[in-house]
């Protein structure tokens, strides 16, 4: 696999300006990640391979920033990868479409009609090669059952299955899914992944994180380095695999301060996707 390096605003000067509003970065000579901002705390990101014209955008939320977004960067849009349906990650998709007739919508097989203008519809491992760049779909269900993270470039976009320090809610799945969808699925892959997730929830998952490990040293340290990011205005995505190996509470199911804390709302099962279920009903209570 490609080794993939961050950079900052020397980066972003050789690879073209950043975007007002937005934060971008650029990895090795593959990839140019643009994190743009949608509604209240959610994140699209506008993806462009090197001296690429045409964007691919990963969950539009809102079309105008993402249209800003791409003017300012001077480019077109050549695709939507839709995570999964729900309207703060697809709501921006049929303006866009409108705006740039013709481009492909990605999402999984089972989100047929309820992702607005889907052309496209992806089973587990599909290959996505679009504008340059090259992705696999991973079907992660668990948040809703139709949730696909696009795994490629050094990257993994998760939409709202795998959070920085967090999971979503189990709206559509259940524990045993989001359980192997995490902890199988996203763990098998490399851990300098890095992990762009869809919502800015950092700061509140990690509060959650220390209060069910308080002698996480590893958690503690990202809080620091999340408040101090925040207090600039600042995205804390991306994070890695790795981080989330070591700091999010849904994939350390064994460690034993975890098990601990929510032991006594287990009942007879004391399974790796009880205790995941336990962890998140914890967590809605927080």
């Amino acid at each position: 696999m490609l080794a993939l390096s961050r950079a900052g605003r020397g980066a972003e000067a050789a690879f073209g300006a950043g975007v007002a509003g937005a934060r971008s970065w650029h990895y090795g000579p593959r990839m140019q990640v643009t994190i743009v901002p949608c509604l209240s705390d959610n994140y699209a990101y506008v993806l462009l391979a090197p001296g690429s014209k045409r964007a691919v955008v990963v969950d539009p939320g809102e079309s105008e920033p993402v249209e800003r977004a791409l003017s300012e960067l001077g480019v077109t849009l050549g695709a939507i990868l839709a995570t999964h349906h729900h309207g703060d990650h697809v709501g921006g998709n049929s303006a866009l479409v409108e705006r740039f007739p013709g481009i492909k919508v990605f999402g999984y097989v089972s989100d047929r009609g309820r992702i607005p203008a889907q052309t496209d519809f992806l089973e587990h491992g599909a290959t996505v090669n679009v504008e340059g760049l090259s992705f696999r779909a991973l079907h992660i269900p668990g948040h809703t059952l139709g949730a696909v993270a696009y795994f490629g470039e050094g990257a993994v976009f998760t939409g709202d299955t795998l959070f920085a320090a967090g999971c979503g809610r189990l709206f559509e799945g259940t524990p045993a899914q989001m359980y192997e969808s995490l902890n199988v699925t996203l763990a098998a892959l490399p851990e300098a992944t890095l992990v762009y997730c869809g919502h800015e929830y950092t700061a509140s998952n990690l509060r959650f994180a220390a209060h069910m490990e308080p002698d996480n040293a590893a958690v503690n340290a990202k809080a620091a380095r999340v408040a101090e990011l925040r207090a600039r205005g600042e995205a804390t995505v991306p994070s890695t695999l790795a981080e989330e190996k070591a700091t999010n509470p849904f994939m350390r199911v064994t460690s034993p301060s975890i098990v601990e804390r929510v032991a006594d709302s287990l009942t007879g099962d004391h399974s790796p996707a009880a205790i995941l279920g336990a962890i998140r009903a914890a967590k809605d209570r927080f």
